[in-house]
């Protein structure tokens, strides 16, 4: 049996699954995003959509016929951790726009769903909530590891930039190219999506977007500690391009407002980094 998993938008919020697949000896399908992808995304998708979006839908064009099932959330409305309206129509989009088998999960008890899908392969309960603990430890050994050496960047004494962007977005292969533009300046980078929600302090409550939230609240937690801030976003997402403004108005930092549409050429976005990192090692 294999299991499809589109490389887009929540699978970045949800890597769990693939410890608990490996613990039922269930092969996982995964890609990197590619040139390939994007266009099969294209294809089937609204030309309005963000550029994130049509990458998920690209992934799972890619997957339909290369695996058993696919496995794409059905998230249901939460207003107390609001988040792009793109997310609760993953399902809908790829069960109408494509021929899959869906294995679908949603964003109430996490248990419950890991059950329900295990029951659907056919494991019992008592295997299921063994693969489920043991997914859960070693997922949470990983982040907690990642997380540590993201705090630990903000003590070194080399220029360190804050990267603000969905772990969608700074986490996919593809568009991550970038990123390596960023490194090639020696430049220490703080990732807004690793820190503890300890960290994060809320600081509007008409501010409800929870993912905007954490990448807001990252900015103030470590604009004292940085020498810079790279907004990462892509086009055109109208919640970044909200939030991202409100928050550059207000900072004192040197910033770099990154919007990725087309990485067809990276010139213009090379000489757009080579002068921030010249303003950060001046600072």
């Amino acid at each position: 049996m294999k299991i499809g998993l589109p490389k887009g938008l929540y699978y970045y919020y949800c890597q769990k699954w693939l410890y608990f697949f490996k613990e039922l000896n269930i092969e996982t399908i995964i890609f990197d995003t590619s040139k390939e992808i994007i266009e099969l995304g294209n294809k089937i998708s609204n030309s309005e959509m963000c550029l994130s979006l049509k990458i998920f839908l690209g992934h799972v064009y890619y997957l339909q016929d290369k695996c058993d099932y696919v496995l794409i959330p059905n998230l249901k409305y939460d207003y107390k951790n609001q988040m792009c309206s793109n997310f609760s129509s993953l399902y809908d989009l790829a069960n109408n726009l494509l021929n899959i088998k869906i294995l679908t999960f949603d964003n109430n008890k996490e248990i419950k769903n890991f059950i329900k899908i295990g029951k659907e392969l056919g494991f019992s309960s008592k295997k299921i909530k063994k693969a489920y603990k043991i997914a859960t430890i070693k997922y949470n050994k990983n982040l907690k590891k990642l997380k540590i050496e993201n705090i630990n960047k903000l003590n070194t004494s080399n220029k360190k930039i804050l990267l603000v962007g969905h772990s969608y977005n700074i986490r996919d292969k593809y568009l991550s190219e970038v990123i390596d533009l960023l490194k090639k300046y020696n430049l220490e980078i703080i990732y807004s999506d690793l820190f503890d929600d300890d960290y994060y302090f809320y600081l509007s409550k008409d501010l409800y977007w929870k993912y905007s939230k954490k990448n807001v609240s990252s900015v103030v937690y470590c604009k004292e500690k940085v020498d810079g801030i790279v907004f990462f976003t892509t086009f055109p997402c109208g919640l970044d391009s909200l939030v991202n403004e409100l928050v550059m108005r207000k900072i004192d930092k040197p910033y770099l407002n990154l919007v990725i549409d087309d990485l067809d050429s990276l010139a213009g976005i090379e000489t757009r980094i080579e002068s921030f990192a010249d303003i950060i090692e001046q600072n």
